[in-house]
């Protein structure tokens, strides 16, 4: 039998444990390192890794009337108020763009690279520029988790089940719903479009949810907790076809120190939302109109690439 060369012993020793601690830190590390796309197969045996692109790349109509915070055409009307509350170290910064739509086929979901899985990210305005997007937000960030139910342009990509989730269907309306109870089954056959997995739900059936002191959602390694006054994003329905999204900055003295949960949920019932529902917030937080980052991501005009959004678009 061959015998080691003392060199190659020292070699060695030092490899082991570098490999040992890489790969505890591997365990450790944040959203952003492994790009892994997950094939999810239909019953029918179709196999399905993002979504199609949608046939109009162009922003807008030709005929359509728009400025920094309006946009108008025939089947869309978008208008964006910035809203300042409080002073010093309790004021508040938030967008809330009241969207109304012709057609809910312009309310549309999106990929990161266009492809379903775990740790692809794009920043929101990337995606939102690749798909033609007129205005668009942050959606839940699912590749952040391996449950939840996704529905997305109809099609099912994930069923585990796990939270309250929300449905947006094809009749302009939208409801928050237990995935536990509610098979993704019977929400296509209801026509949902597309499902969401964040929550929690802020308004249902007109009435503020009562609990949003107590919820809790994830303990990710990393993430901080939902509670407290944190930057947020969030959906809201008026009637069918008529939506409200708001993206609260935060995390910066002077500017806007965020919102707590509670807050946020009376902003929306404020707005006349009879369901609202809150989306992935924090540094993720943004909010894309007509080529450009409306409000400021994490306190720092920076964005953090997320998995997914929610975008509105003239469609044919």
């Amino acid at each position: 039998m061959n015998k080691m060369k003392p060199k190659k012993k020292l070699v060695i020793a030092v490899i082991v444990p570098l490999l040992i601690v890489g790969g505890t830190l591997y365990g450790l590390a944040d959203r952003y390192l492994i790009k892994h796309v997950e094939r999810v197969v239909s019953e029918e045996g179709a196999s399905q890794s993002g979504l199609s692109p949608q046939e109009t790349t162009t922003p807008a109509e030709a005929d359509a009337k728009s400025d920094d915070w309006n946009y108008a055409s025939d089947d869309i009307q978008i208008h964006i108020d910035q809203v300042q509350t409080g002073s010093g170290a309790d004021q508040i910064t938030y967008y809330a763009a009241d969207v109304q739509l012709k057609n809910s086929g312009s309310l549309l979901s999106a990929f990161a690279e266009n492809s379903f899985g775990r740790n692809i990210t794009e920043n929101t305005s990337k995606i939102a520029s690749d798909n033609g997007a007129i205005f668009a937000v942050n959606g839940d960030y699912y590749g952040f988790r391996g449950d939840g139910v996704i529905i997305r342009g109809g099609t099912l990509y994930r069923d585990e089940p796990a939270r309250t989730g929300l449905a947006l269907f094809n009749d302009g309306t939208m409801k928050s719903y237990d995935e536990t109870k509610v098979s993704s089954s019977a929400l296509l056959e209801q026509g949902a479009v597309q499902t969401l997995s964040f929550g929690p739900a802020l308004i249902q059936d007109g009435e503020v949810n009562s609990d949003l002191d107590n919820v809790k959602i994830d303990t990710n390694f990393g993430n901080r907790s939902i509670q407290g006054a944190n930057p947020r994003t969030g959906i809201g329905l008026i009637a069918p076809n008529h939506y409200v999204f708001v993206v609260v900055d935060g995390r910066e003295e002077g500017y806007s120190r965020g919102m707590t949960l509670t807050e946020f949920a009376q902003v929306f019932k404020d707005l006349g939302c009879t369901e609202a529902y809150n989306l992935d917030g924090g540094g993720s937080s943004t909010m894309y109109f007509m080529g450009r980052v409306v409000n400021n991501p994490q306190g720092k005009g920076r964005e953090r690439g997320v998995s997914d959004i929610l975008y509105v678009k003239e469609v044919n």
